[in-house]
């Protein structure tokens, strides 16, 4: 079994910066993704940023060179850095993991971003 703990959420005015945490623990195989997901409200769930163990990163367009994700392999956690928010971004953030044994999510953090 796998438990993701997501921390880092809040309010934040448009033009500022959070960075969200996930630490995994439980079983987790050397060989794992981890992104980030979110969803807003009246909206399905969407991919925000996925890294690969080996740092391969993939990132939707709207966060493109505004969020930055990263990961601490020792610690088995995974970052969000979020630069240059906007409105658009508020929405519930949900950490994924997905190894052999299975897709694992966190419980999510929220993030607003408002004036």
């Amino acid at each position: 079994q796998v438990q993701l703990l997501e921390s880092g959420g809040g309010l934040v005015q448009p033009g500022g910066s959070l960075r969200l945490s996930c630490a995994a623990s439980g079983i987790i195989f050397n060989d794992n993704d981890m992104g980030w997901y979110r969803q807003a409200p009246g909206k399905e769930r969407e991919l925000v940023a996925i890294i690969r163990l080996g740092g391969r990163t993939n990132y939707a367009d709207p966060v493109k060179g505004r969020f930055t994700i990263f990961r601490d392999n020792a610690k088995n956690t995974a970052y969000l850095q979020m630069n240059s928010l906007k409105p658009e971004d508020t929405a519930v953030y949900y950490c994924n993991l997905n190894q052999f044994s299975g897709e694992y999510w966190g419980q999510g953090t929220q993030v607003t971003v408002s004036a």
